[in-house]
């Protein structure tokens, strides 16, 4: 990622609006939670050390945590949880079983994403539309509608692409980040003792004194920090220097002026405690600042929606979801894309998730687990990074990631205190997605197995054809394996119905790796075989676009050439029959079949042209 002059501003006022959105957006609900706990004494030196702990939370969690270390875990400048298991389990690559351990738990920590992305837009969106309520309790009885539609908007829009609407994402949560300063200011004015909070004695007298209160109001506290892993998430779109100067420069400084602007507000009028945040504007702002806030919770929820498109395209190139239509909504940017199933699956979950709940407050019971649970995977798996990968001391290491380790299990198990007061909604998502990626990859090995065990090995295939050869056919055929010197049964099928062959025969495997991207000279694995044939491996990263016909153009290097309107694809489309005994359980196996059957065509996915694709069908039991 380029950071440099001329690009750096930009970069920046990128990461502010699609980095920051979420975070940016959290002022308006997690001071007021947190005195809604009812566990707190409403006492001026209790608002000192809470406040106090919002500062030291954001401290150490987003500033140290995210921005000084683990951004430095880029894997080849890709950022995320899936880049940094792809980290992790490449530095433990020696250590089969503790790799399998890892890989585990990152594809959970995945799974537990889409939990975070149906919480957190309901809660954003939910939350900054409820400040109509302040201007008048009349309009209670819209909000709900009102939040539907907003989403509802927001998930049409998707298929159109982010491209046009996108470059006014920075301005206007640069505008949200300067409104809530100024509102913070206007407040800190009145009573600027409220400052002494920057010290950290009163989070420690706080925390001495009131031990259990401390941590049941963690629970939300972490509502301060919602957000925090899209830092690492998105580094690939902006790179670590824009990210960084963003947060010190803009937002860091912005959240503290509004949380310390609410904690003054409380200490001159406690019953703002109702909704501190909207309380602090004068009448005339409120519904301008209602709308600003809408439209500033509207852009952290698209951020969070492009990450899942994103992810789950990652998770697919590893092999743990099944091929899913995924549309390009824009030509000059690959990175733009639009998956129909999760976004309207993401919307189902959020319409639940808002009529079930009703009220950001209620919200807030449900937000927490599922992401400290996140935050406290990324901690382990970045001790495995830089242990075994960067080769840093032992002690090092087990320092800088066990404070961390210690905060995010404070955070995790205070949570836990919400599990069945909403906690367990986002961890039924998140265990569903789960249990989807581990049949799917458990399933795919099992059918891989069962070919292999009745593959005809290529090359003693190859040479008993050309013995006595069928017809041969102008043209050239590329038949898809899913492993290098099997036979395809999509060959046997033709030779059996067509009893043909064509002048050039390509065997091609496609290989997804741990690396987000692979360059094109790194593409091709090319083993010449006899008579015009070739066996090609092609290497692609986790989110790299697989385009067959582009990648197999490099064989010109090899004495093959590949005119398209002589080229045809043959592609195995295997039925899945589950039967009675070794594998998985009976109702996993069926999963696995519904799934295969439901998949994408391998042709859209590879980008095979439509029109010179044959496919022959069979029959697989596992």
């Amino acid at each position: 990622m380029s950071t440099s002059k001329s690009s750096l501003p930009a970069l920046t006022l990128g990461a502010i609006g699609v980095v920051y959105g979420d975070i940016g957006t959290s002022v308006l609900y997690a001071v007021k939670e947190v005195f809604h706990t009812g566990h707190v004494p409403f006492l001026p030196e209790n608002v000192y050390g809470v406040l106090s702990m919002f500062f030291w939370t954001l401290v150490i969690i987003v500033a140290l945590k995210y921005v000084v270390l683990v951004l430095r875990a880029d894997n080849n400048g890709e950022g995320g949880l899936v880049a940094m298991l792809a980290l992790a389990s490449l530095a433990v690559k020696d250590k089969p079983r503790l790799r399998a351990g890892l890989l585990l738990i990152g594809i959970f920590g995945t799974s537990l994403f889409y939990g975070d992305g149906v919480i957190t837009p309901a809660i954003s969106v939910l939350s900054a539309v409820e400040g109509l309520e302040v201007v008048s309790p009349t309009f209670r009885q819209y909000v709900i509608p009102l939040t539907l539609i907003v989403l509802f908007a927001l998930f049409a829009v998707q298929k159109r692409g982010t491209g046009g609407i996108g470059k006014f994402f920075g301005p206007i949560t640069l505008v949200w980040f300067g409104a809530i300063a100024v509102l913070g200011v206007s407040h800190i004015v009145g009573h600027p003792e409220i400052l002494k909070a920057l010290n950290p004695y009163y989070a420690l007298r706080f925390i001495v004194l009131h031990p259990l209160v401390t941590f049941i109001i963690l629970g939300a506290m972490v509502l301060c920090v919602t957000g925090a892993e899209a830092l690492y998430a998105d580094l690939g779109h902006f790179g670590k220097r824009p990210i960084r100067i963003a947060w010190f420069a803009v937002v860091m400084p912005a959240l503290t002026l509004n949380y310390f602007g609410q904690g003054a507000l409380l200490l001159a009028d406690p019953t703002a405690v109702q909704n501190p945040f909207f309380k602090m504007a004068p009448d005339w702002a409120l519904v301008p600042l209602v709308l600003l806030a809408t439209m500033a919770t509207v852009i952290a929820s698209q951020a969070l929606i492009s990450g899942a498109f994103s992810i789950t395209k990652q998770v697919i190139q590893l092999g743990y979801l099944p091929r899913l239509n995924i549309e390009h909504t824009s030509e000059r940017d690959t990175g733009q894309i639009y998956i129909p199933f999760v976004n309207w699956g993401l919307f189902v979950a959020i319409v639940l998730a808002v009529v079930m709940f009703r009220s950001s407050s209620n919200l807030a019971a449900a937000y927490g687990i599922a992401v400290t649970l996140d935050m406290l995977i990324t901690t382990v798996l970045t001790f495995f990074v830089i242990r075994y990968g960067w080769k840093y001391p032992l002690a090092l290491c087990i320092g800088a990631t066990g404070v961390f380790f210690v905060i995010d299990l404070a955070f995790f198990s205070s949570n836990l205190l919400k599990l069945f007061a909403g906690g367990w909604f986002p961890l039924l998502i998140g265990g569903a997605v789960f249990t989807l990626m581990t049949t799917w990859k458990r399933g795919r090995e099992l059918l891989n197995t069962k070919l292999r065990e009745d593959a005809i090995e290529l090359p003693a295939f190859l040479e008993a054809v050309f013995v006595h050869p069928p017809t041969r056919v102008d043209g050239t055929a590329v038949f898809l394996t899913a492993e290098p010197g099997t036979v395809p049964n999509a060959m046997l099928h033709n030779l059996k119905h067509n009893k043909v062959l064509h002048a050039q025969n390509i065997f091609v495997t496609v290989r997804s790796h741990e690396v987000p991207r692979i360059g094109p000279e790194r593409r091709l694995d090319v083993q010449p075989l006899d008579d015009n044939c070739w066996q090609v491996v092609i290497h692609y990263g986790f989110k790299d676009d697989p385009d067959i016909p582009q990648a197999l153009a490099q064989l010109r290097r090899h004495g093959c050439t590949l005119d398209a309107m002589t080229t045809s694809y043959f592609l195995s489309r295997d039925t899945v029959i589950p039967t009675i005994g070794s594998g998985m359980a009976p109702w996993r196996e069926k999963l696995f079949a519904q799934m295969h059957h439901n998949a994408s065509a391998a042709a859209d996915f590879l980008n095979l042209p439509s029109n010179a694709v044959v496919e022959m069908g069979s029959k697989i039991e596992i």
